[in-house]
């Protein structure tokens, strides 16, 4: 990830004219209909300028509409490290991360999470709400606060699903970007925590719509591993002890009854263990402050 500013960050607060968005898509290259659709629907946003990047992960992207350019990495990085490895490509005061099996419900999309960055100089990141694009219903994990509730109630929370988020680039670049250590899962509650800390809101936009499919994946050890170990790594870059401990034990209650198989059961052991023992980045811990703010958003630091 570049720390030298783009040009187009350099706007100052009375400019005119459609917001910047920098917009990256990781894909690995195995759903070519579902990128499609994707890059679709950015290129369909209107009221925005937009600088789109394909990264290929490890995949040479090929057959790109107009318009988007694609990098491809030699190796596969993981999920964050790869979403950050496209930051440098693109332009943008505002950049925009969007899942390849994602897409767009309206072409105004990006224009109304431009105007809400604008209303409100402390907003740091969006999440978009997640409809079912196809029959199936929504899942949990979707809305990032305890109790779902109304899908489209709007709200400030203290997690992000990955698939379809906005942030400001220089709060992007202020906390550090995307875990790139934790490959898979929970990077999106890293990313919220830091940009709390860093004193920005974290915001639901229960207004406006992304799509996915509805497809539950088959639970696998590597996100029995991963989950574990990147739940542990959280604790330990973010929380005092006691409540490192019971963040990680919750997280533990809840998935035990996930992990009926023998071999997920020994994924997520040696995910535990190798969270405690192997480096998981810089430490820093968050401020009293926003544990609180995290507490009154409705997401306290042990869950």
């Amino acid at each position: 990830m570049s720390g030298a500013p783009h040009p187009s960050t350099r706007r100052g607060p009375d400019a005119v004219g459609p917001e910047t968005f920098g917009c990256v898509v990781l894909t690995g290259g195995r759903r070519p209909d579902d990128l499609r659709l994707a890059l679709a629907t950015l290129l369909d946003q209107a009221s925005v300028e937009l600088d789109v990047v394909v990264v290929g992960n490890p995949w040479q992207p090929s057959g790109l509409p107009a318009g988007v350019r694609g990098v491809g990495l030699p190796e596969n990085v993981g999920i964050p490290a790869g979403r950050n490895a496209g930051v440098e490509h693109v332009d943008g005061r505002l950049l925009f991360f969007l899942d390849d099996d994602a897409s767009l419900a309206d072409a105004d999309g990006l224009a109304r999470v431009a105007a809400k960055f604008a209303a409100d100089p402390a907003l740091g990141a969006v999440q978009l709400r997640v409809e079912s694009r196809d029959d199936g219903p929504p899942l949990r994990n979707w809305v990032p606060r305890l109790r779902v509730g109304d899908r489209s109630r709007s709200g400030d929370v203290a997690a992000l699903w990955e698939g379809a988020v906005a942030i400001r680039r220089s709060v992007f670049e202020e906390v550090g970007g995307w875990p790139g250590e934790f490959r898979f899962v929970h990077e999106g509650v890293d990313l919220a925590w830091r940009v709390l800390d860093a004193g920005y809101r974290v915001h639901y936009a229960g207004d406006v719509v992304a799509r996915h499919p509805s497809h539950v994946v088959g639970r696998h050890g590597y996100s029995a591993y991963y989950g574990a170990r990147n739940r542990v790594w959280i604790a330990r870059r973010n929380l005092p002890a006691p409540l490192g401990l019971l963040f990680v034990a919750t997280f533990a209650a809840r998935t035990l009854p996930t992990l009926l198989r023998r071999r997920h059961l020994r994924a997520a052991l040696r995910g535990y263990r190798d969270g405690l023992r192997l480096p998981c980045g810089p430490r820093r811990p968050l401020r009293a402050a926003t544990l609180w703010r995290m507490t009154r958003n409705g997401r306290p630091p042990v869950i």
